[in-house]
């Protein structure tokens, strides 16, 4: 029987307001691909994302001028060489594992896990506002392991400092989001490391963060805006300690794992991320995170409502999907 694809965009409720240097967001925007064959359908859901240029329009346009490729059959390889890494490709890619493995019976699981998937500890995002504000959303999550805080301007310092000390249990990445400059990141990194910071996730702009060759890192620093696929590791050696993995900049899980085999090769460690979307987004990853240093795929968790069945959340752990939402 031949393939049908279709997309559809979809709109959920965020609880209260997401906010990172860039702006805030009320609500997540998701598109998702559905493939459907022979009584069966694959689906992969992607978060368009404005910082690299993307709208619900344009990625809907971008998985619809392949179509005709994908209803006659196009495989996840062929998919790599007919869209650019991105949003589109990821919603493909999944929707195109979820398939194979309901037409195989073959769990993608088996397929991209060393060993057998467990539950994983994922961090918690603490949204960027004052440090009073930010302390008591620490406060309010000071039982969880791992706590991601958004910062990204002036008083950085002041919001580490408050969130270390309403969470002193928690371990602390932070993520400026490109928010921090050539005169701010030392004074930060030397308060993050005084103040025990695990991580420290893209403090400069990218293509601006060649400075971070010439400064010292008491704190490991992680590319995220700065790296996308497996091409750009070279251009970080030197710059980075870890990259973080998402699957919609790398474009789906088939280039996620390239990524995270050539980041492991090239020397450095793995987080594996998410934008702000339900739990059919974060399934994939969840999978690829088996042996990251650091996972962060807690989008539902920001979200008012989730998708239904959704993936099994208990505290900071996160279990590996059921087959009924995907793979």
């Amino acid at each position: 029987m031949a393939r049908v694809l279709s997309a559809a965009a979809e709109r959920f409720p965020i609880a209260g307001t997401f906010t990172i240097s860039r702006g805030s967001k009320t609500e997540a925007e998701v598109i998702v691909a559905t493939i459907s064959q022979d009584g069966k359908r694959g689906r992969g859901e992607c978060v368009p994302y404005r910082r690299y240029g993307e709208t619900v329009k344009s990625v809907t346009a971008a998985i619809e001028s392949v179509r005709a490729e994908i209803e006659n059959g196009a495989d996840r390889v062929t998919l790599l060489e007919l869209l650019p890494a991105g949003a589109a490709r990821n919603a493909l890619d999944c929707a195109l594992w979820d398939l194979q493995a309901k037409l195989s019976g073959e769990p993608v699981a088996r397929r991209v896990c060393r060993k057998s998937p467990a539950a994983i500890v994922t961090a918690y995002t603490l949204s960027l506002g004052t440090p009073e504000a930010m302390a008591a959303q620490a406060r309010a999550n000071a039982a969880r392991p791992l706590l991601k805080v958004k910062i990204g301007g002036d008083g950085d310092i002041a919001r580490i400092r408050a969130v270390v000390n309403a969470a002193p249990g928690s371990r602390i990445i932070l993520d400026a989001n490109e928010g921090w400059s050539d005169t701010t990141i030392v004074a930060n990194m030397a308060a993050a490391a005084e103040l025990g910071v695990a991580l420290i996730e893209q403090p400069l702009p990218a293509g601006r963060d060649s400075v971070l060759a010439s400064i010292a890192h008491p704190v490991p620093i992680c590319a995220d805006e700065s790296v996308h696929t497996a091409d750009d590791l070279p251009a970080l050696e030197g710059l980075y300690d870890a990259v973080n993995i998402k699957l919609d900049k790398a474009g789906g899980l088939t280039a996620a794992l390239l990524l995270r085999d050539a980041a492991r090769s090239a020397g450095f460690s793995i987080m594996i991320g998410c934008m702000v979307g339900t739990s059919l987004g974060m399934a994939p990853a969840v999978l690829l995170a088996e042996d990251a240093e650091f996972t962060d795929l807690d989008g539902p968790l920001l979200l008012a409502r989730d998708r239904s069945p959704a993936l099994a959340y208990r505290g900071s752990l996160v279990s590996p999907p059921d087959p009924a939402l995907w793979g």
